[in-house]
């Protein structure tokens, strides 16, 4: 799927897998440092945030290409679909 991604949907994605990876290493430095815990588990608990927006923003861009191209919308309806994903994408993110 990922060279079917656009270059900026790719970019998104990217952006917000190294800011993750950034906080996973935080964390191990925590630990490595002896952190209290609780500390450590807040750190660990906006990790899994993250990917779990993640996952939601890769869902949303599979979405949008999956329905142009079966779909194959025109312009106004092509904009019409993705403002209604992103409206969602607030809502996908809360079933986590």
């Amino acid at each position: 799927m990922a060279e079917n991604l656009d270059a900026r949907a790719r970019n998104d994605l990217l952006n917000r897998l190294k800011r993750a990876e950034g906080q996973l290493r935080g964390v191990q430095r925590m630990i490595e440092e002896g952190q209290p815990a609780h500390d450590v588990a807040n750190q660990m608990s906006a990790v899994r945030k993250a990917l779990d927006s993640t996952h939601t923003r890769l869902t949303v861009c599979y979405l949008k290409q999956r329905l142009h191209q079966t779909l194959g919308l025109d312009d106004t309806g092509a904009s019409t679909l993705e403002g209604v994903l992103e409206e969602a994408q607030p809502l996908l993110a809360k079933a986590h």
